[in-house]
């Protein structure tokens, strides 16, 4: 009876490690899905949007200028954050305000990425905390589930004036 049930509890225990490696490795590398909050990606997504984030576009380095991503926070590490691509490693990038007279403009070190919200006037985005490392991106969001009359893929960046092609 002791054997029965010893072989029953390390049958489950073997199914649930089988398992719980096929899901970490379907959400680590495939992708999954992401509610989306704050309101630093307006109009582009509102706060409460459910998101749909593939995995493999950071492993094969495949991210452009323009692709939204989902970002470890650079500020805290704990939380991720949700930002347009505006510039890529070797990119010349506007590093002021649009309310600034006096424009700056920088470089994206090698292993970087610009990033910054499409509500430039309600977004903490590297405009503050600088470039970000390229290993901090987790994903690049493909299309938006919810609501339902926003599903599909999502629209171009109302910024898109902001990326600099020197």
């Amino acid at each position: 009876m002791i054997r029965n049930v010893l072989g029953k509890t390390f049958r489950f225990l073997g199914y649930t490690v089988q398992y719980g490696c096929i899901a970490h490795c379907a959400f680590e590398y495939l992708g999954g899905i992401v509610v989306c909050s704050g309101p630093s990606m307006e109009p582009t997504i509102q706060n409460s949007d459910i998101v749909f984030s593939e995995n493999l576009s950071r492993h094969f380095y495949c991210i452009r200028k323009g692709d939204i991503v989902i970002v470890k926070s650079p500020n805290d590490p704990k939380s991720n954050i949700c930002k347009r691509v505006i510039g890529l490693e070797g990119d010349k990038v506007c590093t002021s305000n649009p309310s600034d007279f006096l424009k700056s403009h920088s470089y994206v070190p090698k292993g970087h990425v610009w990033l910054e919200g499409d509500n430039l006037r309600n977004s903490t985005d590297s405009r503050c905390y600088g470039p970000v490392p390229y290993g901090l991106i987790r994903g690049r969001i493909c299309f938006k589930i919810w609501p339902l009359n926003d599903f599909g893929f999502l629209r171009a960046s109302p910024n898109s004036h902001r990326f600099l092609d020197d």
